[in-house]
């Protein structure tokens, strides 16, 4: 078939991930790629061979009609600037989490998809991790039975990554909107994608990006300097009400004093529990006792290829004409759940959706 014909917004970090990706698939010509940093396009160009290079996108877009999507790779509050340009040039579009900024924007995003008939996908790559399947597999044969109850916990010792990451005008927000919204996703993903209706949240400000440490942090952003910004939370922590009943709790911090980096996500139901922590671990009854099964983790619960998967599923999407528009409204009801958070933490009242 013919091959689709892809740019890539932003040339950051996280385009590493999405660049290769799209390398590997056999129907994908990467095409061009865009950037507001000349510095850091230049690179990217060489690095993945492409010269079709722009700083601006709308120029790229006017220039370029013959391109089918893009990847939205920017720091957030450009997700829903781009984004919209993109679908009313007739693309379709990924759009890396989060969605927007807030709701309104991401409601905006998705109607404009409706609008111009063009496909939206937001980037929730836990989804397509073997992990993910594995659980599903078990939750579908009722190895849990009803799940009321969730925790959901990301937690990093000294992980801002400075740069866009802490500067709250570009970020929307610190460890909440930008980690927690994996673990918030993934859980209610695997919980039937339940209606959220109120949630009760707190956040902090009392570590800062502990700049003045010596150790080094595991992931920066490319533009990480000493004149970085840092207004935005370093720990939040909520609990989020289902309208079945189900209650979610969730922690996302990006420095912490706790004893080392954790990253968990655990489900409890009416037949067994469910942790992973990085092994799958199940908890039920069998023949009268207590039952602990764990799964073996070099076979069944491999990360390699969530990228490639993601990529490879909005690109068979483009290509075959599948709907997308539920992980859209997905992204939406996801930014409800973050901006009744950050609202509850600071009138430190339960907040309704």
């Amino acid at each position: 078939m013919k091959k689709i014909k892809v740019a890539v917004i932003g040339t950051g970090n996280i385009s590493n991930s999405h660049i290769p990706a799209y390398l590997k698939n056999e129907n994908v010509e990467l095409y061009a790629l865009c950037d507001i940093n000349e510095e850091v396009l230049r690179k990217a160009g060489e690095r993945y061979g492409i010269d079709r290079l722009y700083t601006d996108e709308a120029e790229m877009l006017k220039a370029l009609p013959e391109i089918d999507a893009v990847s939205v790779c920017t720091w957030n509050s450009a997700h829903a600037p781009c984004t919209i340009m993109a679908l009313e040039a007739g693309k379709d579009v990924l759009c890396e989490k989060p969605m927007a900024l807030n709701a309104k924007e991401a409601q905006a995003m998705l109607d404009t998809a409706k609008r111009c008939g063009r496909k939206l996908m937001v980037g929730f790559v836990r989804r397509f991790g073997n992990d993910t399947a594995v659980m599903q597999d078990f939750i579908n044969g009722g190895a849990v039975g009803e799940i009321y109850y969730a925790k959901a916990t990301y937690l990093r010792r000294n992980g801002n990554p400075g740069g866009w990451f802490g500067d709250k005008s570009r970020s929307g927000g610190g460890p909440l909107i930008d980690l927690g919204v994996h673990v918030i996703d993934l859980t209610r993903y695997l919980m039937g994608n339940p209606k959220p209706v109120s949630v009760y949240g707190a956040t902090f400000r009392k570590l800062g990006d502990r700049r003045g440490l010596k150790e080094s942090v595991a992931y920066s952003s490319v533009s990480k300097s000493e004149q970085d910004v840092c207004d935005v939370e370093d720990f939040a922590t909520a609990l989020v009400r289902y309208e079945n009943g189900a209650v979610l709790s969730v922690e996302a911090s990006f420095c912490l004093n706790l004893k080392r980096d954790v990253g968990k996500i655990e489900l409890f139901g009416t037949r067994g529990g469910m942790s992973l922590d990085p092994e799958l671990e199940i908890y039920t009854d069998s023949c009268g006792y207590l039952t602990d099964v764990t799964l073996n983790r070099s076979t069944a619960l491999s990360f390699n290829g969530l990228f490639e998967k993601e990529i490879d599923y909005f690109v068979d999407a483009v290509a075959n004409g599948r709907d997308l528009s539920s992980i859209a409204e997905d992204g939406v009801t996801l930014m409800k759940i973050l901006d009744a958070i950050y609202k509850s933490a600071e009138t430190k009242k339960e907040v309704r959706i």
